[in-house]
């Protein structure tokens, strides 16, 4: 797997949505023997451990968004490059702190179109039919008819982001007589169901997009860059507090630092200004700090840092702590957004 995944990591470097690898090393010391090891890049929390934090609740219309169109990007890239991942599951996409976007990782079952040379691809749970078909057949001694395509790449995705959306863990589902027969009318119960508070419109384009990555038949099934076509993706979301607080980025928000009375005193607010950009500066060079006098974003408190790292530890460290006699609350924030002076109105 080692020399198959460097080879498939070489030839899709350099796009955003996928893992950068460095370089090689072989460690002298593990247990075995040397082992030959990837050197990559640092990424951050993955979509398995925003999924328990959003348990029973589905992650939010922003997140899913972002997450799918991070990981299509990605697909359509390496599928125009010949290349099938064969093995999507919310353990392999990770959130990028630096550059603010979902990253695919773990080559090691990829395979060129048409070159299959592991019979046994995908996880239990994200597995497609014909990848299921083909596992079945393999463990009889039996050649498959079809070849697995880049359609199994899809198939995962879908089921991704439906666990996204309803925060359930759907291995059982999808192995169920049920959902063999009418999946649709499952997928259509899930996003009809009581507990899921999103709205109408932008919920049915999500539900339509799912559905076209969930064909039986992988000839029906869309391909990565005919989806990124969905009308999903020309809605605009903002971020939920809890997304601030899950995906780190180089941007800091403090809320709840200034009452209105400072922000009117000239005086009082360079004072606060210079108290904050000294209490930061503890944790790393601060780039930029802005406190905006008017809506949005009145009296919150933006923090930029050169890097993601010493904004992390500085959310570590403010969270809770007293400012002013103040609990102050600190969340991240998108550096896009912060870029562009686009302030998200999301107070808590």
């Amino acid at each position: 797997g080692f020399r198959k995944e460097r080879a498939a990591l070489e030839q899709l470097r350099g796009h955003r949505n996928i893992v950068t690898l460095y370089g090689v090393f072989t460690n002298h010391y593990s247990a075995n023997g040397p082992s030959r090891c990837l050197l990559l890049e640092l990424l951050d929390v993955s979509v398995s451990e925003l999924l328990l934090h959003s348990s029973n609740q589905g992650c939010s219309m922003w997140m899913i968004q972002h997450c799918a169109r991070d990981v299509l990007e990605a697909l359509a890239f390496l599928h125009h490059k010949g290349y099938v991942h064969a093995d999507l599951k919310p353990r392999n996409i990770l959130w990028s702190a630096e550059e603010e976007c979902f990253k695919l990782i773990d080559f090691g079952l990829s395979f060129k179109e048409g070159n299959q040379d592991v019979k046994y691809i995908q996880t239990d749970g994200y597995r497609a039919p014909e990848a299921e078909l083909q596992n079945c057949l393999a463990q009889a001694g039996l050649q498959s008819e079809t070849e697995c395509t880049s359609a199994v790449d899809l198939w995962s995705l879908g089921i991704v982001l439906l666990e996204m959306f309803s925060g359930m863990k759907l291995k059982h589902t999808v192995q169920s007589q049920e959902w063999k027969t009418n999946s649709s009318a499952i997928i259509d119960r899930i996003f009809a169901s009581e507990g899921v508070v999103n709205s109408a419109i932008p919920a049915y384009h999500l539900r339509d997009l799912i559905k076209s990555m969930l064909h039986c038949d992988q000839g029906k099934r869309a391909s990565a860059e005919k989806a990124l076509c969905s009308p999903f993706f020309s809605i605009p979301f903002a971020p939920h507090i809890e997304d601030l607080v899950m995906l780190p980025t180089p941007v800091l928000r403090l809320l709840n630092v200034l009452s209105d009375a400072s922000l009117q005193c000239e005086e009082e607010y360079e004072d606060i200004l210079e108290d904050i950009r000294e209490e930061c500066q503890r944790y790393g060079p601060v780039v930029s700090l802005l406190i905006p006098k008017e809506n949005p974003g009145k009296g919150q408190v933006f923090v930029e840092y050169a890097n993601a790292g010493d904004s992390k530890a500085a959310q570590k460290m403010l969270t809770g702590k007293i400012f002013d006699g103040k609990f102050v609350v600190a969340t991240f924030y998108p550096l896009s957004a912060y870029k562009r002076g686009y302030l998200y109105q999301n107070l808590l």
